[in-house]
Order: structure tokens, then sequence, then C-alpha cells
């Protein structure tokens, strides 16, 4: 196996930021020409292909909606000033507002606009995605000095058949087995909920595109969330896929630089989930599965499907101030935490490519004689920022020499030591080229 360097990830930061800020003040939503821009966009940097999913179409329980098509949106208060503009923030209007122009007391319009009490000076996200009807946003602090009075509402959009729009592509490995990763493009204009996970899932893609040997394939998927994992499950085959998928990691608020969170598969300790533990058991946090809050690893994780998928995210989603609502702006999210979002993805997938694979020693009575074999002190086994010292090598080196016994997975050794899982690879590939292990199994491959 073969890994990357770290100047491959810290180049990444202000490229996936500058990438964030060009993506940011697209109005995306479920379906519309927003999602196809942004689609368009991601292209240039991952080679998707652009799925299209019909208006109305039935997927399980769902049905795709129509294709929604802002064009501009404002208030005009009884004198004659400009609220809510859309074309200033296109948080300023409900996602999926219906068409509208017409004049109306300030008591009738009240029920359609919405804002944040506790947060008098942003202004909230709200959406209307499955109900036709219109509304607009604002902070606390306008809407309380709205003056009595006739007011002119005006919405040009339009609501229309055409197509949900989803993006996916496979970079295939040794195996057809694959790694899924997942994340949503519906949001518009916030930062941290959800562009992070979209720049961190390219980022990962260009560092997993550089090996020059991958065991797994990698699937990479940027979907409107909940209609959209479904919409793609429906077009997939239940047993087929659940043989071919063997992990995941749905992507969510994945850019600020707030611990890692890692919420589990329903399965609880699959392979995945106990990779991750081992990645974040000095960054991070892990919690049990739930279907309660979450994003898609619950449509993943249905009983139908039951994959061993789950969520990583930096703040888990709805924990943040700035959680939808627009103080979720790209300051939030510097450079260097998409930096450590990216290189703590990008060692979850290089702990699955080595995770399974077992060695044997050659000659097992008593210790190998190190120094003998150039392991002791010339031993050169390097970290991404540097070698590491002298007494982590030979804790790694001696706790792979002991437990390779042909019965022991790396995953089994780096649980067992609570060593870093990748760097016991490193040691036993040092050891196998020193001709005292042998390794037995590499991977599954089909």
């Amino acid at each position: 196996m073969n890994n990357t360097n770290s100047k491959n990830i810290k180049s990444l930061g202000n490229w996936m930021h500058n990438l964030m800020l060009e993506l940011y003040p697209i109005c995306r939503s479920l379906a519309g020409p927003g999602n196809r821009e942004s689609l368009f966009i991601i292209k240039k940097h991952i080679p998707i292909d652009i799925l299209e999913v019909p208006s109305l179409k039935k997927v399980f329980d769902w049905t795709v909606p129509k294709e929604w098509s802002p064009k501009e949106a404002w208030i005009v208060d009884p004198n004659g000033k400009k609220r809510a503009v859309f074309s200033n923030n296109n948080l300023n209007l409900v996602s999926h507002s219906v068409p509208k122009n017409e004049e109306m007391d300030l008591s009738e319009l009240l029920p359609h606009l919405y804002s944040l009490p506790a947060q008098p000076n942003v202004i909230p996200y709200v959406t209307s995605y499955y109900k036709e009807d219109w509304g607009f946003c604002m902070s606390e602090a306008e809407k309380k000095s709205l003056p009595k009075g006739k007011y002119q509402v005006f919405i040009d959009s339009k609501l229309e058949i055409g197509s949900m729009s989803l993006g996916e592509f496979l970079l295939p490995g040794e195996s057809k087995k694959e790694i899924l990763i997942s994340t949503y493009i519906c949001h518009p204009s916030m930062a941290n909920d959800n562009l992070s996970g979209v720049v961190v899932a390219i980022g990962l893609y260009r560092l997993i595109s550089q090996l020059k040997y991958r065991k797994y394939s990698y699937r990479f998927l940027f979907i409107p969330e909940t209609i959209g994992s479904i919409a793609w499950l429906f077009h997939q085959d239940e047993h087929e896929i659940k043989e071919r998928v063997i992990a995941g990691l749905v992507l969510s608020c994945i850019g600020n630089e707030g611990l890692f969170n890692w919420k589990k598969t329903r399965h609880g300790n699959s392979l995945i989930d106990r990779v991750v533990q081992l990645i974040l058991k000095s960054s991070g946090v892990c919690m049990d599965f739930s279907p309660e809050t979450g994003s898609d690893e619950r449509q993943f994780c249905s009983p139908g499907f039951d994959m061993k998928i789950g969520l990583l995210s930096r703040s888990y989603p709805g924990t943040f101030s700035s959680y939808h609502t627009s103080a979720d702006t790209p300051d939030k999210t510097p450079p260097n935490a998409l930096e450590g979002s990216v290189d703590c993805l990008f060692n979850i997938c290089m702990g699955m490519e080595v995770e399974n694979i077992k060695y044997q020693r050659i000659n097992p009575y008593g210790e190998p004689m190190l120094s003998k074999r150039g392991l002791y002190n010339n031993i050169s086994i390097k970290k991404e920022e540097g070698i590491i010292n002298s007494s982590d090598i030979r804790a790694h080196l001696m706790w792979v020499l002991n437990f390779s016994d042909g019965d022991h997975t790396l995953l089994d050794i780096a649980e067992k030591s609570g060593l870093d899982l990748n760097l016991l690879y490193k040691a036993a590939e040092s050891a196998t080229e020193a001709n005292v292990l042998k390794k037995l199994l590499v991977s599954d491959i089909d």
C-alpha cells in the first residue's frame, strides 16, 4: 500500500476553501438549476456522472419533488423600503416558495415570516419542500422593526416538472468491493452545513486517486439530503449493493474546528466502526447509532438495506450555534480545519485498506535480533510529518512481531495495543522487507 505525503494534504486546505467560496453563493434546493450548476462545478474536479431522476417519480414511500427555479423575491414595506431581498441572501426566501405578487396587511404577512428570537441578528434557513407554500426569512431584529401597514410581496419563482440531479463517481480499486463516501448538495449558502462535506469529499478523491495501489473501490455521491439517498437506493439491487458496499461514511458539518464525531453504523461494531474508533481515539468521540437525528446514514441503515455506513462530522448536525442560519459562513470553515478533516478521512480510508492484513513470523521462537537486520536504531518508519521517535518505532514493531502469528489482523493488533493502525502497517512492512515476517493476506480481492 502507498500512503500520501502531508504536503498533498496541506496544499488542499486553501484549494478546498476557494472551491467552497465558488459554490457558496449558489441557491441550491432538492431539485433545480442551482443543483445542476453546483454539480457542473464539482464535475471539473471529480469526473462525476450526473444522473437525473424525473419529478413526481415514486421512490419507495417518497415522491421526487418538482424543480424549483427562483429568480428574485422581496417585500416592500409601507415606507417603500425593500426587505428580505433574495438576491442579497438566498436564505431570505423560504426554499421552494411558490410565485407570489400581492399586497397584504402586516397581520396577513406575519404568518409567512420566519426568524429566530434566540438569535436576533441571523437569518434562519427554512424550507417547504413537500408543501406548496411561500414565505420569507429575516432576522428577529428586522422582523420586530416592521411598521404596521400594507406590504407588497413579490416572488418570481417556478415550481415545475423536471428532474432531480444526483452526482456519482466510482474510483476503481483492485477489488470490486466498495467504500461509499456520500455528502449532500441541497443546502443554499451555508458553509459547514454542508459545503464542507462537498469540498472534503473532493479533497479525499484527489488524495485517493493519487495512490499507486488501492485495495478497495471508492464510490462518491453528491446528492440532495434524504430524497437523494432514497432515490439512489431505489435504483440499486438490494442484495447486490449490500454485497458490494462493505462500508461507508456520510459527511456532514465537517468543516469547522470542533472535535470529530462518529455516529456508528446500525451494527455498532462493524469494521468501519472499529477503524474509525481507532483513528479518533485521541481526537474525537463516537456515539451509538440513532435514527432520530443525523443525515443520510439513516437511509443507508434502514432495515431493508442495513448497510455498514456511519456519519462523520466535526460538530454533529444541529449542535452548533450557526446551524441552519446565515451565520454559517465560509470564515467558520478555515483552510486548516478543512485540512484536518480530509486528513482524518484519508487516515480512515487507509485504515480500511490495511485492516485485514495478516502477517506471520518466519521464525516464531523468541524475539528476532533487530539490530543485525537494521530494524532497531536504523529503521526509518516515517510518519507524514517526519520520522517518528525510536521508542514509538520499537513499540509498533514489537507488537507486530509478537502478534504476527497468522491469526491476528492488523486491526486486531491495533485494538489490543492502542497503537496507530497505519504505523503498525509500516512497521510490519519494514519487518517483511527484512525477512522477519511474511504477509499472509493482503485483501479480499474478487
